[in-house]
Order: structure tokens, then C-alpha cells, then sequence
């Protein structure tokens, strides 16, 4: 390989490894407001809640930032194969990402209202459906940083589990709404939440597949395990509308 060419494949690499840390970068961003909108919800924390919606607005900038840095590596490098995947899939993580940002920032909105009504059923459910989410959310970020295939298809796979937890606190409270109707509208605002984490579920299973594709060059299969039986009852915009 003529010294040239050796230096423009060296410097692509180091464009590549720039984008990959800049979609880490709102990755990690994204992890904590995930985070943090449970724990405000969890542990009653209006402070901890009010800081993820002020934050919202940083992740949609680091994925300004990303496509920005994205589009000027297609157009200036005009990459193939391999590497185009790759900033190709960039492109896809950072939505990805963005809309899992959105549902925390609902999250977040959504606790500042149930944590003003007394509540007298448990939030156990709604814990363990987090913690697997936020792993699943974790192990995908570092498949984007780590290119790992094995873990791509780890995530691809726990999508179920987060599934039929979803399933079971709506039955919980759609139970509790029955049985008592002053519970009618924080279960209402739980429901959602629920209904969120489910989301950022699927969002973090996309970028797996996505992130998946760009290493190997082959997708997984069409048929993706989905648990998810309540679609025709309830619905969560990123809004919260």
C-alpha cells in the first residue's frame, strides 16, 4: 500500500473512533437520564426529576453534533463496505438514542405528578422492569463502542423479558384501578411510565440490531421476540401526550 493511501486509511480510522466516542458520549448522557428518572420516581425526588427535563435539551445537542460530524464523513471521505455501514449506523444509533432520551425526560414529568398523590400499592414491578432495561440499555452502548455481535444478540434476546414484565404491571394495575378508583389516576401516569420503559426497551434492541448489521454485515432475524400483549390498550408518545 503506497504511503498516501496508508494515511487516509489511518486518519478514517481515527474519524471512525472519534464518532464512535461521540455516540458514547450521548449514550452515557442518555444512561443517566434513565437513570435519574427512576430514581426521581423511585425515591420521591422532585429535584433529581426537574434536572432530567432540564437536561433533555443537551442530548438532542450531542445529536446535532454526531450527525453533523456523521454526514461531513460521508461527504468528505466517501466511504464503502464495511465503513459506510458504520457511519451509516451512526446515524441510525443517534435517533435511537434521542427517542430513549424523550421517554426519560417523560418519565421524569410523569413523577413530579404521582409523587404529589398518596399511593398505596408498590412500585416493585416498575424497579425490576428499569434495572433490565438499564442493563440492556448499558450492554448496547458498549456494543456500539466494543463491536461485539455476541452482545448485539444478548440484548436482541432479553427484549422478551422486559416484555412480559410490561405485561404483568399493566395487569397490576389495571387491577388496582378496578379495585379502588381513587388509584385511577396515578395508575393512569404508571401505566405510561410503564408503557416508556418499554420503549427505551425496543429503542435499545434497535440499536443492537443496527449496531449488530455494521459489524457483521448480516441483520438478525426479521422475527424479533415481542411479549408485548396491551398495544391495543395503551399508548406513550415521547410527549406524554
Amino acid at each position: 500500500m503506497a504511503e498516501d493511501a496508508r494515511h487516509i486509511v489511518t486518519s478514517f480510522e481515527v474519524d471512525l473512533k472519534r464518532l464512535r466516542d461521540m455516540i458514547a458520549a450521548m449514550g452515557g448522557l442518555v444512561e443517566q437520564a434513565v437513570g435519574d428518572a427512576m430514581t426521581a420516581l423511585l425515591e420521591h425526588d422532585p429535584e433529581i426529576a426537574a434536572r432530567v427535563v432540564e437536561n433533555d435539551p443537551k442530548i438532542d445537542a450531542q445529536e446535532r453534533l454526531v450527525e453533523q460530524f456523521a454526514v461531513q464523513l460521508l461527504a468528505l471521505r466517501q466511504p464503502v463496505a464495511d465503513d459506510l455501514r458504520q457511519v451509516v449506523a451512526a446515524l441510525k444509533v443517534i435517533t435511537d438514542l434521542e427517542r430513549i432520551g424523550d421517554y426519560a425526560a417523560n418519565i421524569a414529568k410523569r413523577s413530579l405528578v404521582i409523587n404529589r398523590v398518596a399511593q398505596n400499592f408498590s412500585l416493585s414491578g416498575l424497579a425490576q422492569m428499569a434495572a433490565l432495561v438499564q442493563q440492556n440499555l448499558k450492554t448496547t452502548i458498549d456494543v456500539v463502542g466494543e463491536a461485539d455481535p455476541q452482545k448485539a444478540i444478548a440484548v436482541w434476546r432479553a427484549d422478551q423479558m422486559v416484555d412480559d414484565l410490561y405485561n404483568t404491571i399493566f395487569r397490576e394495575l389495571i387491577t388496582y384501578m378496578m379495585e379502588d378508583a381513587r388509584s385511577i389516576s396515578a395508575c393512569t401516569h404508571l401505566l405510561f411510565i410503564a408503557k416508556n420503559l418499554e420503549r427505551i426497551g425496543d429503542h435499545a434492541t434497535n440499536i443492537a440490531e443496527i449496531s449488530y448489521y455494521a459489524v457483521t454485515g448480516q441483520s438478525l432475524p426479521d422475527f424479533r421476540p415481542k411479549g408485548d400483549l396491551t398495544s391495543g390498550y395503551v399508548h406513550a408518545s415521547p410527549a406524554g401526550q
